[in-house]
């Protein structure tokens, strides 16, 4: 199992704690990049997305006992970051603090070619701006289905909104996106 991928879907966890701090470590490895990425988009900073990813893996790890219950750890991860995120969005602490200065590179979650890199940051920097002009309503539909890979029903779920609205909001953060980044 050690050179194996997890699917990000229902994860077979035979007895034994190893076993589930494999499956953990593993899959929090598969998604790290997508993780930063959403949380990042979330809170604004890079440090903040740092911080709530830390926060995100030591939750996770502290019951990864039960993660033999869990028919999708990839969207349970997702579930955690985002509520992780939501609260430390939420903390006045946060509000007075101002964000340390980052390159937008470090984020890159593969290494391409130096031209290759080049493009890839202009385009991706021209993505962030466009997800940053979304209602921070549209924003957390968006990320969570894009990043997260969560279905409508769990993004639902997860904000604890309607079905319809939830499809609604990714409907509306994907018309604001195609048009802003049409205009670019």
């Amino acid at each position: 199992m050690n050179n194996e991928t997890i699917s990000p879907d229902k994860t077979d966890i035979s007895d034994g704690e190893n076993s589930s701090e494999i499956v953990l470590s593993q899959m929090f490895r598969t998604i790290e990049a997508k993780l930063l990425g959403m949380l990042y988009h979330v809170l604004g900073n890079i440090e903040d997305a740092r911080d709530a990813l830390q926060e995100t893996f030591i939750r996770c790890w502290k019951h990864r006992d039960s993660l033999h219950e869990i028919q999708n750890i990839r969207a349970w991860i997702f579930r955690i970051a985002y509520n992780i995120a939501r609260d430390v969005r939420k903390s006045a602490w946060r509000k007075r603090r101002q964000a340390l200065p980052y390159d937008e590179n470090e984020i890159l979650s593969h290494k391409t070619k130096v031209d290759d890199a080049m493009i890839q940051s202009e385009e991706l920097k021209q993505f962030r701006r466009a997800i940053r002009s979304l209602d921070n309503e549209e924003k957390e539909v968006f990320l969570l289905r894009q990043n997260g890979n969560l279905t409508f029903e769990q993004i639902a779920q997860t904000l604890n909104i309607p079905l319809g609205t939830a499809k609604t909001r990714m409907r509306r953060a994907v018309m604001k996106l195609h048009s802003i980044l049409e205009e670019q």
